[in-house]
């Protein structure tokens, strides 16, 4: 019998690149950043430019929340379609989502550049491909409100499909731009150029009681230590949701597997991020070292003793769907995993502050394009902080 890991393939590939020690006496900040992930990173570079004091802690090891288990898929386009987006918030508004997607992995191509971060960030396309027949109107519809806001798109029959990505399916939008990214190797490098910069971060460290109601909030840790801080900034992902009665997001796990390394396999998509019309879709991309990703089967069912069995059961589809939509590619599993993740009803993050609290801000990328709303968080937060509106403030806020 052939044994296969169930550890995501970011961790095993990149091994615990930085550590930190745990908070162990009280400290002061200007800005505390609750979460190491992808998001925090981020949000916290962003703060460090503007002068702050940065504290930055999380209750596990840096990176190994749900950024350890992304697909680090970056996609312009979000889980709602800009057709049924634009019925929720209006066509300016939801075009407005779509286009600023795009102004968001541009921006993070050249933080990449300019930082010189090894992380394996490649821009390439995207292919939105029908899953059955029956998807091709409303594709053909999404195709022609994306075509219409000028979002870089070229419609794909079937014969294209087949001959130049060998993929099945009937037609497909096929837009400019995405891009593909090492999110774990991305938040500890980024985490670490900014401690050299003076950040401060602790991991093992978990916040057991928020007092925000005083003109400074006032943070106790498990250990008993105390943080004191102008502004806490939430980067926490799913696990904000026990902290937020709103009802803003519901909760899911999602798959993935890897193949082994096959370059030959892998190089008719390797230039394409694809995923297509099912619920829940279905995605893929390929990796630097030739192996093909395939994710999806999202499920609201986890039972923990039976979560080895799940992922067997969920791989075996992943894969068997794959071939479906790449007839003959040979996929021999290595790499198999899950993680826990959330949409909301619009398919929009939630950025900004949250009624129920005071001198606190979330910045809660929900979706299978996170990574893109926290890129598009560094602008929004910093602005709300010195009082200046965002495009996409209203867009994403608490209460709508």
């Amino acid at each position: 019998m052939r044994l296969r890991t169930h550890e995501s393939f970011w961790l095993l590939k990149n091994g615990l690149l930085y550590s930190y020690p745990s908070l162990q006496k009280d400290i002061s900040c200007d800005f505390l950043v609750v979460g190491g992930g992808i998001t925090g990173a981020l949000v916290s570079h962003a703060l460090m430019d503007e002068g702050y004091q940065v504290t930055l802690i999380d209750k596990r090891d840096i990176g190994q929340g749900s950024t350890s288990a992304t697909t680090s898929m970056l996609q312009y386009e979000i889980d709602e379609p800009l057709v049924s987006l634009s019925v929720k918030i209006g066509e300016a508004g939801a075009a407005t989502c779509y286009t600023q997607g795009i102004v968001a992995i541009d921006k993070l191509a050249l933080l990449i550049k300019d930082l010189k971060i090894d992380c394996d960030f490649s821009k390439k396309k995207s292919l939105y491909i029908a899953h059955e027949e029956s998807a091709i109107d409303m594709l053909k519809k999404e195709f022609e409100i994306r075509n219409r806001h000028n979002l870089g798109v070229t419609w794909l029959d079937e014969a294209t499909l087949l001959e130049k990505f060998g993929i099945n399916s009937k037609g497909a939008i096929y837009s400019d731009c995405a891009a593909s990214i090492d999110a774990y190797k991305l938040t500890h490098e980024l985490i670490a150029h900014n401690v050299k910069r003076g950040m401060q971060v602790f991991d093992q460290t978990e916040v057991s009681l928020l007092d925000s109601k005083s003109n400074k909030p006032l943070l106790s840790t498990d250990s008993g230590c105390k943080i004191t801080c102008e502004k806490v900034i939430y980067c926490n992902g799913f696990e904000a949701t026990e902290m937020i009665k709103e009802n803003i997001a519901n909760l899911f796990y999602t798959y993935a597997a890897v193949s082994e390394q096959n370059k030959r396999e892998a190089e008719k998509i390797d230039d394409v991020l694809i995923w297509n019309t099912d619920s829940p879709y279905t995605y893929m991309r390929t990796t630097t070292d030739g192996r093909i990703l395939i994710g999806g089967e999202d499920s609201s069912f986890n039972v923990p003793f039976l979560e080895e069995k799940i992922k067997k059961i969920k791989s075996k589809i992943l894969i068997d769907k794959m071939q479906q939509i790449i007839p003959g590619v040979n996929f021999i599993e290595d790499f198999t995993w899950a993680g826990k993740f959330g949409s909301t009803k619009d398919g929009l993050p939630y950025i900004g502050a949250s009624p129920e609290y005071t001198n606190a801000y979330f910045v809660l990328g929900f979706g299978g394009n996170g990574i893109v709303f926290s890129i598009q968080a560094m602008d929004l937060i910093t602005n709300m902080i010195k009082g200046k509106h965002s495009l996409l403030e209203e867009y994403y806020k608490f209460g709508r």
